[in-house]
């Protein structure tokens, strides 16, 4: 009797123990998917990018806003809702944080059929409303220099870059809006860096 205990009691140990391995393992799965994508660019200094045609600003180098806190977000229109759906917010963050810091910089990449159209691209941020600087990122070299270095599943990124040029918040596409998530996690770390001295 005592030694069928013994083994009983052995055997439900064993079971609790691969149990807890099992769970372990599962919360460590858990835990990697739940890093965001693009988490590995955060403290990494900010690629320059490439730009020639600007509209509502004079041609900007990301070394020249040094001292100043950059949103940088990749967009592209007429047909990417997520882009349209985020325009509000972006509109917003460059109306209420340029005075405390904040540097809003729309990169465009066209996705549509046909030629880029240079005039067209000024057509579609004016329909955005913005009033922010925005650049042609015309055959996607900052785009890939900074986010398509791998497989991504969006191309609408936005990097939240710090007063001293590193990237310290990634929204790794698709919209932001005010009162979602990802918006306050946004709004947050603006207010966060627009505090943090240069």
């Amino acid at each position: 009797m005592i030694a069928w205990l013994r083994r009983a009691a052995y055997a439900a140990s064993s079971l609790a123990l691969l149990a807890l391995l099992s769970w372990l393992a599962g919360a460590e799965s858990t835990a990697a998917d739940a890093r965001e994508e693009g988490s590995e660019l955060i403290g990494r200094p900010a690629p320059a990018w490439s730009a020639k045609h600007w509209m509502n600003s004079a041609p900007l180098q990301l070394a020249a806003l040094r001292g100043r806190v950059v949103l940088v977000r990749f967009w592209t229109a007429p047909d990417c809702p997520f882009c349209g759906a985020t325009a509000p917010a972006l509109n917003d963050f460059h109306a209420r944080y340029a005075n405390r810091g904040l540097t809003v910089i729309g990169f465009y990449h066209h996705k549509a059929r046909g030629p880029l159209d240079p005039a067209a691209v000024e057509r579609f941020a004016r329909a955005f409303g913005f009033r922010f600087p925005v650049a042609i990122d015309s055959d996607w070299q900052t785009l890939r220099a900074w986010w398509l270095d791998g497989r991504r599943r969006f191309t609408s990124a936005s990097f939240l870059i710090d007063r001293r040029g590193s990237i310290r918040h990634v929204h790794p596409g698709g919209q932001y809006v005010r009162g979602d998530a990802a918006y306050s996690k946004l709004q947050a770390m603006i207010e966060r860096l627009c505090a943090e001295p240069g």
